[in-house]
């Protein structure tokens, strides 16, 4: 592991914990040469994990293109970093727990929008109205009234 400061071979594992239910590991590293001290996180690498898009095309699964996603839908919302990225890894870890190679973006889409559902209403509508292209304001509007059906019947 390299220095993020000085570039330096050296480091040594200060501490370490075990993170999500063991699916990371955090370590507290030193660097011998500069003494800075910096954090790393460990997650196993599974199976390749392979994104079938609308045009036909394959793409490697990038966490990071999915995290960024729900985080343009949640912008300015109250949610925090912690949330978005335990949603994140809930998707993963379904996806993969499924056992295939590959899975539809129209999948990652369903199970993004269904995390924002349980996140935040307002996020969901906002990714629902791009995921989903609504071509106008009454499907929009009929998606909220079956939001809010939803929303007063869990409160009774």
């Amino acid at each position: 592991m390299r220095c993020p400061r000085c570039n330096g071979d050296g480091t040594r594992v200060i501490d370490s914990r075990d993170l999500e239910a063991g699916g990371t590991i955090r370590r507290r590293r030193e660097c011998e040469l500069c003494s800075y001290r910096f954090t790393t996180y460990e997650r196993p690498e599974g199976a390749r994990l392979t994104v079938l898009k609308r045009d036909g095309s394959r793409q490697e699964f990038d966490r990071g293109k999915l995290q960024a996603g729900l985080m343009r839908a949640l912008e300015k919302r109250p949610v925090t970093l912690t949330r978005v990225e335990q949603a994140v890894d809930d998707i993963e870890s379904t996806l993969r727990a499924h056992g295939q190679p590959e899975v539809t973006s129209k999948e990652i889409g369903r199970m993004a929008t269904e995390a924002l559902r349980d996140i935040d209403q307002l996020a969901y509508i906002r990714f629902a109205s791009v995921y989903h292209s609504y071509e106008d304001i009454s499907t929009l509007k009929r998606e909220v009234d079956r939001l809010m059906k939803q929303r007063s019947a869990a409160e009774e």
